[in-house]
């Protein structure tokens, strides 16, 4: 349980330590949000399909489940997601389940786009629902508010760069910030609205310059979704194939 953090007060920064720690955690936002990966397949498909609401929405729907994770787990509730292999296992099965769909959906709507100005319809909320319900079944988001998450509240530091993908090995130790101040965490959710703001832009604008950019945003969505998903389900499915291969050796 992580009560504590309720009720543990912050201790003092000045105006440059509150500065360099709330653009650590906009930087550290950035760099949780920005990787190439499921959700930001389903951000840029709608996108490109419906446009710069949808794509926010969809970011939206990604954020909320973080937020609900990070209050989760600072109550103690996630913890069960932990303490119980066969619930994670099961989300992980869900998760991937959830992803072949969409990527059914978005090669769907790449057959059906005829021109960059076409758009299968103006539901924005759609791409808030997807990017919620697969958030909320991916257990790996549930692990990282429970470690990484809620320890930015507990009095220490954080090397915020070497988090970036790719580059994090050699900027390990050039942007240290302090942790323990609500303001590394707004900080976070500052650097995540960034790009589910940014990013929609950019693929709009880019669709906008760009013939038959739609359909190609479509299908890369669906490459990413059906591969993310095979790999899900085979993290899920790997115990119970291994224990069946196992029980049928003589």
């Amino acid at each position: 349980m992580h009560h504590w953090l309720l009720s543990t007060q912050p201790a003092a920064l000045s105006i440059g330590t509150l500065l360099s720690t709330a653009i650590g955690g906009v930087v550290f936002g950035l760099a949780l949000a920005a990787p190439p990966g499921p959700m930001n397949a389903v951000i840029a498909e709608e996108s490109a399909l419906r446009g710069w609401r949808a794509g926010l929405f969809a970011g939206l729907g990604a954020m909320t489940a973080d937020a609900c994770f990070f209050v989760l787990s600072l109550a103690g509730v996630a913890t069960v997601v932990t303490e119980l292999p066969g619930l994670r296992q099961a989300m992980v099965a869900a998760g991937g389940l959830l992803m072949l769909w969409f990527a059914y959906g978005a090669i769907q709507d790449a057959n059906a786009l005829s021109s960059v100005d076409a758009e299968s319809d103006g539901d924005a909320s759609r791409g808030f629902r997807k990017a919620l319900v697969l958030a909320l079944t991916n257990p790996y988001q549930v692990v990282f508010w429970l470690t990484v998450g809620v320890g930015l509240l507990r009095p220490g530091t954080l090397d915020v760069l070497s988090s970036l993908p790719l580059v994090g090995r050699e900027a390990a130790g050039l942007f240290v910030v302090r942790t323990g101040h609500p303001v590394l965490l707004a900080g976070l959710f500052g650097g995540i609205v960034c790009w589910i703001t940014g990013f929609p832009a950019a693929i709009v604008a880019a669709r906008e310059r760009v013939e038959r950019l739609a359909p190609a945003i479509a299908w890369a969505s669906a490459a990413v979704l059906a591969v993310s998903g095979a790999v899900f389900l085979a993290q899920a499915l790997g115990p119970a194939l291994a224990w069946a291969g196992s029980a049928l050796l003589p």
